[in-house]
């Protein structure tokens, strides 16, 4: 068996291994965390048999290690269960909160790091001028400053004082989509997603900034720089060509770390702009004790995690032949 297989192997099993460990976690941490969740249910004038009836239809009246066993083998099969909130299959209610999530964040995250990455290459380039002064600050303020804020800034401005965007959900109601894709792709959509979507981008964009800037600093003194610069070869094609190829890689790990989390989407956004996303689901699963739809959404974002991981390990072999497969 080739190593690079091998080594493959051993990360999808090590992925499978902390997978079974977060879902055990969940499991517990949920029940022993949080308040019966069928107390809302159960009100005045009740029998204690009917109480004990409410309890048994979802399964709360087995013994707690029955009911972890039970779970184990429904995340098996890829069943979540029923929700107690919405009364639902939860998987149903996690996919459709996902895909707004992933609409909202993946067009963030690609304006962040399409921008973001390569004018932290120039910025390098540009080290310790003004513009690169300027970039550094700018970075690192959207970064540091509470999303809600920045958010709740973009809305006070873009929102109330020009009016030329909405604030809120991602259409004008009252609206009919006959399927996912005739809601979304839709001028009334996008104008909705213009706001939560650069208030996210703006977040996210400091890190590949400054991540790419300070590789590439320490790119600049390797040696294979000194021969393409010995071999006359332009600047601006050094600065890209050779050393920001071998500066990505920080920027591939964090990217897939952002992704991953993104899955879980930015609760703060979600809950100002009224996105109807996974984050602001997670919120409210925990707020009404709905344990099957809390560790749900929270297994699969460490899912996203744990799987975006290891596509970065793959990457990493082929934007560096140097890695090894240990």
């Amino acid at each position: 068996m080739s190593s690079r297989r091998s080594y493959l192997i051993r990360r999808v099993l090590h992925g499978f291994m902390a997978l079974f460990i977060i879902a055990t976690l969940l499991f517990f941490l949920f029940r022993l965390g949080l308040p019966d969740p069928t107390a809302a249910l159960i009100t005045e004038g009740l029998t204690p048999e009917e109480r004990e009836q409410i309890r048994a239809s979802f399964g709360l009246d087995r013994p707690i290690w029955e009911q972890y066993f039970i779970y184990l083998a429904n995340i098996v099969q890829g069943d979540f269960g029923y929700s107690f909130h919405y009364r639902a299959p939860v998987a149903d209610i996690i996919w459709e909160r996902l895909a707004n999530t992933m609409i909202l964040m993946l067009p963030a995250i690609v304006l962040a790091y399409g921008v973001g990455a390569p004018l932290g290459a120039w910025l390098s380039w540009r080290r310790g001028s003004r513009a690169d002064t300027s970039g550094i600050f700018v970075g690192l303020m959207f970064r540091s400053a509470p999303m809600f804020w920045t958010g709740m800034i973009a809305i006070l401005i873009f929102g109330i004082g020009l009016g030329w965007l909405p604030t809120s959900g991602m259409r004008t109601l009252p609206y009919v989509a006959s399927g996912f894709l005739d809601k979304i792709f839709t001028l009334d959509f996008l104008h909705h997603l213009i706001l939560p979507a650069l208030v996210v981008a703006l977040y996210y964009l400091g890190s590949p900034l400054l991540i790419m800037r300070n590789t590439m600093l320490e790119v600049y003194g390797e040696d294979f720089i000194e021969m393409a610069r010995a071999k006359g070869l332009p600047e601006r094609r050094i600065l890209y060509a050779h050393a920001a190829r071998n500066a990505l890689l920080p920027v591939v790990t964090q990217l897939a770390v952002t992704i991953g989390l993104a899955a879980g989407g930015q609760v703060v956004v979600e809950v100002v702009f009224s996105w109807p996303g996974l984050g602001r689901e997670i919120l409210n699963s925990v707020r009404t004790s709905d344990f099957p739809l809390a560790q749900a959404s929270f297994l699969v974002m460490a899912a996203f995690v744990i799987t975006l991981n290891l596509l970065v390990d793959i990457l990493y072999t082929m934007l560096d032949p140097r890695v090894s497969f240990k």
